[in-house]
């Protein structure tokens, strides 16, 4: 495999001539006004489009448009036929594929598979405007546009689903969506430096049957490939060790030792090394794992364990006739790189073609900056990690601060509040491995669990004085935190602790500690429920020293694999005795490729070695036992109550039924079934699990300052 090349340090294409465009066309229309005759590369997405780095086709087309390309996007396509995938006509280098920043399911189906109601990437979040699997029925609709077409999937729809992978909506094993899509190239991962490469390339002339030696991407073949060692990984059955046969005819008088062996000569053999950038990981078949659920988790943990960009080998998985080959992973971008391609020349607003239209996500996150990229938490049940991966990519200072002052000038309606300065957390902006050569051999899947790794920096003075000088800008009035928080590395730090609680929540903060009890939290591998106690005593300390009065809000999980009904009544009861109320709830939802999903799906846990006696998963997996999980969560909700009084009494806890302050429900039942809002509840307050950042009252001023004596 290629060493990593500098995305900016390819010749321009001739096109660069054109000069750059205020937005991307949307039509032929804005093609043709921009003079142009033809596009060389056409992006199609299922999001509206947004001229903004947090959404991805605008990323991927700027940054293509940087290399001198003429990019178009086609967002949201009428799909029930190929007409409108020929907008632009033929693209002279490739399509270029996307279900958008969400995966479509996810994005259009609830955990207990209902149809959502809207969607928060769509003018004025209406539902319809995407179908089902939709990286699959556009591709199928390129193709029908224009056969000849290379087609390259990309984005966290198709990464997500680049092996054989459990489907929760059709509960079944499906095929590597390369193969359904019959595409010619899958782009996994962050994808800035395979989409580069590729265009390029494939404007050098090369076919794209040629592009094979590209990291992070999939790609078909029908025959082996010469030069590679393979490491037949398809049977969990392992040979124990080889006993010495005993000799029949030996005798040997009774008490004797026995003959002392010959002297020998010690001889130092060193094994040939062998090279892990030849050597390939053979899957089980997708017959295998279609048909075996036991297999398919070993596969996931064989998947997750060449996830390290600097020691992955190449992975190959039958199907059928044809191989899916997974070159290793992408290196991760430096520095220098993700300035660059954060500070293209982003137009930070939505197309104009939308007009007054409301873009719910847009509108969330219009003021908010990314400072980094990846995940080191390695939680089961998300998906972050297998598609950004677990090292820290950050951006410099400069590069952030330069962004938040161009949102300051540009954005019409900016008030001086920066929404956040995250990532996919909030406090990993910079933290990395002490050692370059541990991090590059090691294989772990988590740098925090089940403790903090040694080896891991946790130092979070960059981050404190990216805080500070972002604070110090002209015009920024205050700047919030929204990412979430791993608390578990912020109690290493009480001096960030401080500097979050006094200037950057704004009366909330969200954070996740999951679960309470051992038991499903050793199965999203999650610190435990003290980690939590020790961070609050902190929050509470520094907001009554701040005289603000704030409050967390935590973010909780029902029906995660490993979890019992008696984990979630005593989840129920932490909350009470805590006088939390939750408002919302988030039901595990299997996504593609997650170590969780491997478990609701086989019962077994590819966090260990997998076999068929290996540990078994307790999984809630009926939909009456998940919406029992969810009653717990909502224990105050009257219309739970009675699903609650059954259950509580099949687990003989008859002594939590009643009207006192240490029962958790009553044994009484409105004779109108009430929500929560219309039963008393002294000493607890609101507060939701998911998708959102405050509960259903009125918000409070931010860091609203204490009355004295209160």
């Amino acid at each position: 495999m290629q060493q990593a090349r500098d995305i900016f340090s390819y010749r321009k294409f001739w096109a660069s001539r054109f000069g750059i465009a205020p937005q991307l066309p949307l039509s032929r229309a804005d093609m043709e006004q921009l003079g142009w005759d033809a596009c060389d590369i056409v992006l199609v997405t299922g999001d509206a489009y947004v001229d903004h780095p947090s959404f991805g086709m605008a990323l991927i087309g700027r940054l293509l448009e940087a290399q001198g390309f003429r990019v178009a996007i086609l967002a949201q396509p009428d799909w029930h036929s190929a007409e409108p995938f020929k907008e632009f006509g033929r693209p002279n280098l490739f399509f270029g594929v996307t279900g958008g920043n969400m995966d479509s399911m996810v994005n259009r189906y609830t955990s207990d598979r209902r149809i959502r109601s809207n969607d928060a990437y769509t003018p004025d979040g209406a539902a319809d405007r995407r179908p089902d699997r939709c990286v699959l029925v556009y591709a199928q609709r390129c193709r029908e546009a224009y056969k000849d077409v290379p087609i390259v999937l990309g984005g966290i729809e198709a990464s997500l689903r680049r092996t054989a992978h459990y489907d929760y909506w059709s509960d079944k094993v499906r095929r590597s969506v390369l193969v359904d899509a019959k595409a010619d190239l899958l782009v996994y991962g962050n994808g800035e430096r395979q989409v580069v490469e590729i265009a390029h390339r494939l404007a050098g002339g090369e076919p794209v049957s040629a592009l094979t030696d590209i990291r992070g991407t999939a790609y078909l073949r029908r025959t082996p490939a010469a030069g590679w060692r393979e490491i037949d990984s398809t049977q969990i059955d392992r040979l124990g060790a080889i006993s010495a046969v005993p000799d029949p005819y030996r005798e040997s008088p009774a008490g004797c030792a026995p003959p002392a062996p010959e002297p020998r000569a010690l001889v130092h053999f060193t094994p040939p090394a062998r090279g892990r950038s030849n050597t390939v990981i053979r899957l089980p078949a997708f017959e295998a794992v279609h048909d075996d659920p036991v297999l398919y988790a070993h596969a996931s943990r064989v998947l997750h364990q060449e996830t390290n960009p600097h020691n992955a080998r190449a992975l190959v998985q039958r199907h059928g006739a044809i191989d899916v080959w997974l070159n290793p992973p992408a290196l991760p971008l430096t520095t220098r790189e993700m300035d660059r391609v954060y500070g293209l020349p982003y137009s930070r607003l939505p197309h104009r073609s939308y007009g007054d239209a409301r873009i719910p996500a847009f509108e969330m996150i219009q003021h908010s900056v990314t400072i980094m990229r990846g995940c080191f938490g390695g939680c089961t049940f998300c998906s972050i990690t297998e598609h950004e991966g677990r090292i820290i990519q950050s951006r410099s200072e400069e590069s952030i601060l330069r962004e938040i002052e161009a949102i300051r000038d540009t954005s019409p309606a900016f008030t001086g509040v920066i929404s956040d300065l995250g990532g996919p957390t909030a406090n990993m902006y910079r933290l990395a491995c002490k050692s370059r050569a541990i991090e590059a051999s090691c294989r772990r899947p988590s740098c925090v669990y089940p403790g903090i790794c040694k080896n891991l920096g946790t130092d979070h003075g960059p981050l404190i004085r990216l805080y500070r000088r972002a604070r110090q800008l002209p015009g920024i009035k205050k700047i919030l935190i929204g990412s979430g928080l791993r608390y578990d590395l912020a109690v290493r730090s009480p001096e960030y602790v401080k500097e979050l609680v006094t200037h950057h929540v704004g009366g909330y903060l969200k954070i996740a500690p999951e679960h309470t009890e051992p038991g499903p939290l050793s199965k999203m591998m999650k610190p435990g429920i003290g980690t939590y106690d020790r961070f609050k005593a902190m929050f509470d300390q520094y907001s009554r020293e701040a005289g603000k009065e704030q409050y967390l809000i935590p973010y909780f999980i029902a029906a995660h694999p490993g979890t019992t009904d008696a984990d979630m009544l005593n989840l129920a009861l932490w909350l009470k005795k805590n006088g939390f109320r939750a408002d919302q709830v988030q039901a595990f939802l299997p996504s593609p490729m997650a170590v969780a999903t491997a478990m609701y799906h086989s019962r077994k846990n590819p966090l260990h070695r997998v076999s068929r006696t290996s540990e078994t998963v307790e999984t809630p997996r009926k939909l009456t036992q998940r919406r029992l999980h969810k009653a717990f969560l909502r224990y105050h909700d009257p219309e739970n109550w009675p699903l609650l009084r059954e259950a509580l009494k099949r687990m003989g806890r008859t002594d939590l039924i009643g009207n006192g302050k240490h029962h958790l429900i009553p044994a009484w039942q409105p004779q109108k079934p009430g929500t929560a809002e219309t039963v008393t509840h002294h000493g607890t307050r609101p507060f939701r699990t998911r998708h959102a950042v405050l509960p259903l009252r009125a918000r409070k001023p931010a860091g609203r300052k204490l009355k004295k004596g209160r």
